[in-house]
């Protein structure tokens, strides 16, 4: 009879650890990072390890896929940089306004007001209508160029914001990987703290291209998914990340280990990406300071090949001393316009200026870096679409493992609530049974 009442509350146990597997999966169904819970049930042996003892949770196990969840991570790191370009060269673009108070319309603009100062060169009107379009140029150029700055700085910070998130979640799973040593398998706080883990892996994964392995006792140790040989973290040690930012904005990843500080060369995540396009950036910046100067030492040679308002050779007309952002016009003065010609034509030195908007003129130079930057975001773009979709598809293949299909636990509910029910009759059957023969006794 004790048997029976064993195998019975055995069963009882049994089956309300299951019930309560199905309870925490429907849940967390809508939970980031839950995998969903099975438990192993398995026969208990009785009494001199022959007889039948009952069933019993012999533990509670993780649906988990070691490949999806890789290829999920690496899909993600690559997304993570598509999104990033995208996002930052779109920031460029904007700040390249090609539209009408944009460099080129108003570099332009000026072009036009010399041709039509041409007509009447001794115009007061339309000297000043030209000196105006020169400054509204070096204004627009300024705009711009404190417009990439910005980004630079931009960029920084958000590189800034993921090396501590990314130190972070190292020391996080440092502190995980400890855990797990401590505890036993099979328990449901084990899986818990399986989850944590690869919740923060996926955190990672976005920041930075890993390879996650997992060993045995359930550590994880990761490597720099773009270079063998780099161990970003292992169940005895972790490297501290940096970043280190040059003047122009070009940044560099940096690790510290074993008392050596070496560079970190990401290929995947948002860091990565965000590496890249302070690299662009910085290119673009460069390449306006060049065109800004080019603008410059052109109106300035041609104006001193010329004759003023005053009868004077020609003074220059911009200024710049510390690149693009420093320009702006050496004068607002309508007389200090060198419209004549050495040889005394009037508008001679005005029909010359329109010379410097040749194909190696500053209008070119400008149209160059536009069309330059345009092309790099039409490329992130696609690129940002395809890696999201297989970013999607790859934790699509994932959650099929790991996923809560309610319609299942639904199933797993209605099965187990019979086995628990099952069981309790069993105990109810031992103990009526008990008690009538108490009561023949009894009587």
């Amino acid at each position: 009879m004790s048997d029976l009442l064993s195998i019975g509350l055995s069963g009882v146990t049994a089956y309300q650890s299951a019930l309560s597997a199905v309870g925490e999966n429907v849940a967390n169904a809508q939970t980031p990072g839950y995998a969903r819970r099975d438990i192993v049930l398995s026969e208990r042996i009785g009494a001199g390890n022959r007889d039948f003892g009952g069933v019993e949770a012999s533990s509670v196990n993780r649906a988990w896929d070691a490949y999806r969840a890789a290829d999920s991570r690496y899909a993600a790191s690559a997304a993570s940089r598509a999104d990033v370009r995208q996002q930052w060269l779109g920031s460029v673009e904007t700040t390249l306004d090609d539209g009408p108070a944009g460099v080129g319309q108003l570099m332009g603009g000026f072009f036009d007001a010399a041709q039509s100062l041409a007509a009447s060169p001794s115009d007061a009107q339309g000297r000043s209508a030209m000196l105006t379009a020169l400054d509204s140029t070096a204004s627009a150029i300024r705009t711009t160029a404190n417009g990439l700055s910005r980004i630079s700085d931009g960029i920084a910070q958000a590189v800034q914001t993921d090396v501590d998130g990314l130190n972070a979640d190292l020391k996080a799973l440092a502190q995980v990987n400890q855990s797990l040593q401590q505890t036993p398998v099979g328990l449901a706080s084990r899986a818990s703290i399986e989850d944590q883990r690869d919740q923060i892996i996926d955190s990672i994964a976005q920041r930075i291209d890993v390879s996650a392995s997992i060993g045995a006792n359930g550590t994880a140790t990761l490597t720099l998914g773009s270079a063998t040989g780099i161990t970003l973290l292992d169940p005895n040690a972790q490297v501290t990340i940096s970043a280190a930012s040059a003047a122009d904005g070009r940044i560099q990843l940096r690790m510290f280990a074993n008392g050596t500080t070496s560079p970190l060369p990401a290929t995947g995540g948002r860091l990565a990406g965000l590496v890249d396009v302070a690299a662009s950036t910085a290119d673009k910046r460069t390449a306006l300071n060049a065109m800004a100067q080019k603008f410059t030492t052109d109106v300035n040679n041609w104006s001193a090949q010329g004759i003023d308002g005053n009868g004077n050779p020609g003074g220059p007309l911009l200024s710049m001393t510390a690149g693009a952002a420093s320009l702006q016009v050496a004068t607002l003065d309508p007389s200090a316009i060198a419209a004549a010609s050495t040889d005394g034509t009037e508008n001679g030195n005005l029909l010359q200026l329109s010379s410097l908007r040749g194909s190696t003129g500053a209008e070119a130079g400008w149209a160059a870096l536009v069309s330059t930057n345009a092309q790099a975001l039409s490329s992130a773009k696609s690129e940002a679409s395809a890696t999201a979709a297989r970013r999607d598809s790859s934790f699509a293949a994932r959650d099929e493992v790991s996923g809560v299909n309610l319609d299942s636990e639904a199933a797993d509910l209605l099965r187990y609530q019979r086995a628990y029910d099952s069981s309790a009759k069993v105990i109810q059957v031992a103990r009526d049974t008990v008690q009538s023969i108490l009561d023949l006794f009894g009587n």
